[in-house]
């Protein structure tokens, strides 16, 4: 009886991708006002309060969009500052919102509803915060950004390639031994995003191997797999604890080379101190 394959998760909903739920509530009044406005069939009454329930459900729908991202920019270890601040055009939208629906619906003094509308703004920044604005970028040396994103975005898409075609892979020896060499190298991307130094030698490295494994598992999951012989099972075997073995090996020379330079900083330090 062959063992039973596991299940990849799907990326699991953290903080950040449920927060801000709560603003949907805010749609709930207004969309009662809409109702009631309908069946008193007061156009007016409710064109202004559509408006209204319009300008909210896009405050809700930006603050989503703002989290998502704040989210994927605190779980990246080497990234840029989103490039569009959701949170921010949120708030303020949120501060026109509040200042239409209290002066023009509900008929309140300019003052008022301008104080109210500066409240919700500052409420918004003080319970949501402020869109990250810091480039996350360490230990760059003389190496592009720009190169190192796109190694490592290239990387993370042939990674999730091969996850997509384990799914389709019955043969649970494989399986585990694609499974065992994503997860190291994805070791290996989390090394460099943390000192990307290595980033040109490792890039061949990356592109030979894990472009290897994505078209070894495009081949495999493009046949019938009861088909294919016990003996190319066993090739792809062997080939998959090499696999294992290169990606051991330079994960250790790129640790290797972090201590090498953390100790060429210790001896400097030690020789500063000495003079």
């Amino acid at each position: 009886m062959s063992k039973a394959k596991r299940y990849i998760p799907k990326e699991k909903p953290t903080f950040y991708y449920t927060k801000g739920t709560l603003l949907y509530l805010f749609l709930i009044p207004l969309f009662f006002s809409l109702v009631l406005a309908l069946f008193q069939t007061n156009i007016k009454a409710f064109m202004l309060n559509g408006i209204s329930f319009l300008l909210f459900f896009g405050v809700a729908t930006l603050s989503k969009k703002g989290f998502v991202q704040e989210g994927k920019y605190t779980q990246e270890i080497f990234t840029n500052a989103p490039k569009v601040p959701y949170k921010m055009i949120a708030a303020y939208l949120l501060g026109g919102a509040t200042f239409f629906t209290a002066f023009i619906p509900g008929e309140q003094a300019l003052t008022k509803s301008i104080f109210l509308a500066i409240i919700a703004t500052i409420g918004y920044y003080l319970f949501y915060g402020f869109d990250p604005k810091i480039d996350k970028f360490n230990n760059l040396g003389n190496i592009s950004s720009d190169f190192v994103l796109k190694t490592i975005q290239e990387a993370k898409i042939k990674l999730n390639h091969i996850k997509m075609n384990m799914s389709s892979i019955k043969d649970p020896t494989l399986y585990d031994k694609l499974d065992t060499a994503v997860i190291k190298a994805e070791n290996i991307l989390r090394t460099l995003q943390e000192d990307p130094k290595d980033i040109r030698v490792a890039r061949k490295f990356l592109i030979v191997y894990i472009d290897g494994i994505a078209n070894v598992t495009d081949s495999y999951t493009a046949l019938e797999e009861s088909k294919i012989s016990p003996q190319t099972k066993t090739k792809l075997h062997l080939l998959m604890d090499d696999v294992e073995k290169r990606f051991d090996k330079e994960l250790k020379r790129l640790k290797k080379n972090n201590e090498f330079e953390l100790d060429v900083h210790i001896d400097v330090l030690k020789e500063q101190i000495n003079n």
